[in-house]
């Protein structure tokens, strides 16, 4: 993680440096070890390695360059919620996600938020990204936060990219599933996205991007600032299926971007898996295509676990939530809550629920926008004077 604003400073110039990518800042990198060293050289020495203009373009500042590392530094500083941590990490960091290093392009920085302590004990072996139509079915909706809830049940990290339809649904269903466990285990869920961190894409999650923080990370490529442009999007797609042993793409139309994502991920030596679906939905061709060129067809969170040779199964953990989902309705909890901020020991006293199914209803309703998490541990109903 950059430590100093000179450090920032370094990277965020070999990055923004006009014509000088990714595959050329490593092999400046391979030559010299660290961004401020490759500005000490000379042009002619730097043309033993990049072309001319290269050579060139990497004596001058880059335009914006001051400005952005100023407002960077900022705020990696800036104060967050209490256990939410703010990062840049670099390539050849120790807590560089280490499946990112298999793939061929893995970016030089990763802007990170959220549970960053998590990132180094990472195994690629304990992700899954799943991913899929921004349009889907109401059962391609259901499927994705289930199979997610599932697997995250289990033990393993969902990723995803925080888009509408089914990307958000996985997110949404990896939290559910580590409340189930009491938040213990394995990081619940990450989030890759195509903007600056400083901003939240789509804006219709962003009370779910403030879930994952809390209890998992969202990590971009791109600047602060960056927009959501459009080709930011396919790009970042090799991240998601980079930190993952395999992806499962639960719905998509024949043009759809998660198919550029399965296909990055057989590139890369992944696995690919795919739910089907009806012979009539444009939501389910996508699918059926990937099954037709070799991925697994799935139809149950247990198929992924067998494909990925994972301990352990899901069904009694599923039974088990199931058995208790209607222990107390919400609008019983909803008036256990009152209308005064309330912890969630007290709360516990005043329903009887154990720890984990009240954690998970309660995220529950906070997903569904009936509830809030406020500092300091408490909860309180939307809307309460």
């Amino acid at each position: 993680m950059v430590n100093t604003p000179e450090e920032l400073a370094s990277w965020l110039r070999l990055a923004l440096t006009p014509g000088v990518g990714p595959e050329t800042a490593r092999r400046l990198l391979a030559a010299w070890g660290q961004p401020s060293a490759i500005f000490e050289q000379t042009e002619t020495a730097l043309r033993q390695v990049v072309s001319a203009l290269q050579a060139q373009a990497l004596c001058e500042a880059p335009p914006g360059w001051r400005e952005l590392s100023e407002d960077t530094w900022r705020w990696l500083q800036a104060s967050t919620e209490p256990g939410i941590a703010r990062a840049l990490i670099t390539l050849g960091d120790p807590d560089y996600p280490a499946a990112l290093l298999e793939i061929p392009d893995p970016p030089l920085m990763l802007y990170a938020l959220g549970q960053i302590g998590a990132l180094r004990q990472l195994d690629i072996g304990q992700s899954v990204a799943m991913v899929g139509s921004r349009n889907p079915t109401p059962q391609g909706l259901i499927n994705a936060r289930e199979f997610a809830r599932s697997l995250a049940t289990s033990g393993l990290t969902i990723v995803s990219g925080l888009a509408l339809g089914v990307d958000g649904a996985a997110h949404e269903g990896a939290l559910l599933g580590a409340a189930v466990l009491g938040w213990g285990g394995a990081l619940p869920t990450i989030a890759v996205v195509g903007t600056g961190l400083d901003r939240v894409y789509p804006r219709q999650h962003r009370d779910l991007a403030h879930q994952i923080v809390q209890r998992g990370i969202i990590l971009s490529e791109y600047p602060l600032g960056t927009p959501p442009l459009a080709p930011n999007f396919p790009r970042r797609n090799r991240l998601i299926s980079g930190l993952s042993q395999a992806t499962l793409v639960v719905e998509a139309a024949l043009q759809s971007g998660s198919l550029i994502t399965a296909k990055q991920a057989l590139e890369q030596g992944r696995d690919v898996m795919a739910i089907p679906g009806s012979i009539h939905a444009t939501q389910s061709k996508g699918c059926h295509l990937l099954i037709k060129q070799g991925a697994k067809l799935v139809e149950s969170a247990q198929d992924v676990l067998e494909e990925l040779h994972w301990p352990g199964h899901v069904a009694q953990v599923q039974l088990a939530f199931t058995s208790t989902i209607e222990d107390l309705p919400e609008d019983e909890l909803l008036t256990a809550l009152g209308h005064d901020p309330v912890s969630l020991d007290a709360l516990q006293a005043r329903c009887g629920l154990p720890t984990a199914r009240l954690q998970a209803q309660l995220l529950e309703l906070e997903l569904l926008g009936q509830v809030a998490r406020l500092p300091g541990g408490l909860f309180q109903r939307m809307g309460s004077a």
